[in-house]
């Protein structure tokens, strides 16, 4: 039996994209592991963050916590204050005595978003909530920064809200 040159150049095709999606499937992919750290408004969403807040009234917001790091993992969420220029980086947390702490096991692949209720008593301009993400390490049996972090600037007043 004689093949068609249309018929081999159709063979071929089918013959090459079959290898090429069987070499995809077996290549494993990998996955750079990540942890997820975002801060919601008091609605639960992006946006419609306070920025005036009066003194030892109660401010709703929400914590988006969220693991990928391909196992199980204790997380803990602290809240401090800072201000304009006193935050934290990338390696040092904010030196300051946490507010609100929330600590928490997710699996990989899993999220959560948690309400937050904070109440300020400190007037001032610029104050910084902060919201650092922390990660239980078993072999030292202590917490390790993440070095991730957010944050919300507000300012504190006495009275009413303008």
């Amino acid at each position: 039996m004689i093949i068609d040159d249309e018929v081999l150049a159709v063979l071929t095709a089918i013959v090459l994209i079959a290898s090429v999606l069987s070499a995809a499937l077996i290549i494993p992919r990998h996955t750079e592991p990540f942890l997820a750290l975002g801060l919601l408004g008091g609605k639960g969403k992006i946006g419609d963050y306070p920025r005036t807040v009066v003194a030892g009234t109660p401010i709703n917001l929400y914590v988006f916590i969220a693991n990928y790091q391909g196992k199980a993992v204790f997380l803990e969420v602290v809240a401090k204050i800072g201000s304009k220029g006193n935050i934290p980086t990338n390696t040092t947390p904010l030196d300051a005595p946490p507010i609100w702490e929330y600590s928490v096991i997710l699996d990989n692949g899993e999220n959560i978003t948690v309400p937050v209720q904070l109440t300020l008593t400190q007037e001032g301009m610029n104050q910084a909530i902060v919201f650092e993400l922390w990660i239980f390490n078993a072999t030292a049996g202590s917490w390790r920064y993440t070095g991730q972090w957010n944050h919300l600037y507000v300012n504190v007043t006495r009275g009413v809200t303008p």
